[in-house]
């Protein structure tokens, strides 16, 4: 159980999903079902506002924003349409591509602090002043603090020292600290595996942390445009990964929840607001008890609407199908056997639609009994 400042019981989350601060996630948040809601702690990524797409975990010298007075309206408007829209949410939000913008970022990072009930992030490569700025806000609030562990590769004894070293810079006591172990995109589940097994060895145990999260992400970033009767079976390797660990360490000693990218690729949250048009084709996505379901779909062309109707129609008459699960499977449903263009929606529905049904059924994926 996570607690809020006081001891006061906070949420009793059962899964973790890493979402970008875009509309089409919040969105999905907002309209899963209630009973669902309160198990799900999603960690929220402030997506970058300009300039290239960022690389996982590097920090260059120059900040690739070089417009304060263009980031800090944007930055705030983005956070008060995003907590207008998650009003109560709980879980943890990630400023890590604005916050070196300190002036520019310090309203927005204000308004999270106090006027929402998520915690905030930091991690052991940032600025030292950036880490005690994070710190300062989540004393302030009461709330603590998540310590974000990338991890692309087996974490060594290095890596336990630079963790120490970061809850010493804090001044936080552990009760007070979430750590949020991040494999990012995972492709293979015995590699992936081996990697989280050695950050719950090493870093895991290291404290009496309030809360530990085991998140990778497996669904894929783009997949090749086929015309096909069925949908690409991508399997679910962050799925089969955290079963791995769990049944490899039952004796740990504090819940390690359940994490993962939901229907997006791991990286998405890295990619710009500010965006091109996007390619012509776009995917719609299903989630299987052990695979995601992936069928590319026209965004725009001749017979558009119907093109995205039969894409759908795939995904309804797949055997892993759940008819009524969710809004999700509803919406898909509806697009499948209705008629015209409206109701196809576009890549920003489809994501919305990806998200809804993954996490309702993630949710129920953890809390049944053979979860």
């Amino acid at each position: 159980m996570a607690r809020d400042d006081g001891g006061t019981a906070l949420v009793d989350p059962v899964y973790v999903p890493l979402l970008p601060m875009r509309r089409a996630a919040w969105q999905a948040y907002e309209r899963l079902d209630a009973r669902l809601r309160g198990r799900v702690a999603p960690l929220w990524s402030v997506v970058p506002r300009t300039g290239p797409e960022r690389v996982r975990g590097d920090r260059p010298a120059a900040d690739p924003d070089e417009d304060p007075a263009a980031l800090a309206p944007w930055f705030i408007g983005r956070v008060d349409a995003f907590l207008e829209a998650s009003s109560g949410a709980t879980g943890w939000v990630d400023t890590a591509h604005v916050e070196r913008l300190v002036d520019a970022s310090a309203i927005g990072l204000w308004h999270l602090a106090t006027r929402s009930r998520l915690r905030l992030v930091t991690g052991p490569e940032r600025d030292h002043n950036l880490q005690r700025y994070a710190a300062d806000l989540s004393f302030l609030t009461g709330r603590g603090l998540g310590i974000r562990i990338l991890l692309d590769e087996p974490p060594e004894e290095p890596r336990s020292a630079e963790l120490l070293d970061l809850v010493d810079r804090v001044c936080l006591p552990p009760s007070q600290l979430d750590l949020l172990l991040d494999l990012g995109p995972v492709a293979d589940t015995a590699d992936a595996s081996k990697t989280a097994l050695a950050a719950v060895d090493l870093l895991g145990g290291l404290l009496p942390w309030r809360t530990v999260v085991l998140a990778a992400g497996a669904f894929p970033r783009a997949v090749e445009h086929r015309e096909s009767p069925l949908p690409l079976v991508v399997p679910r390797h962050d799925w089969h990964m955290h079963r791995l660990v769990r049944a490899s360490r039952p004796g740990f000693p504090r819940p390690l929840l359940y994490g993962d990218y939901s229907a997006e690729h791991a990286l998405r949250a890295n990619i710009p607001s500010i965006q091109r048009p996007g390619p012509p084709w776009a995917l719609m996505r299903y989630s299987a008890p052990d695979a995601f379901l992936v069928a590319p779909a026209p965004t725009r062309g001749a017979h558009r609407a119907d093109r995205v109707r039969a894409t759908a129609r795939k995904i309804t008459e797949a055997e892993a199908f759940r008819p009524g699960a969710s809004q999700g499977e509803r919406w898909l449903v509806d697009c499948a056997t209705g008629d015209g263009s409206a109701g196809t929606g576009n890549a920003e529905t489809w994501i919305r639609v990806g998200h809804i049904q993954h996490m309702s059924f993630v949710i129920e994926q953890l809390t049944s009994a053979k979860g």
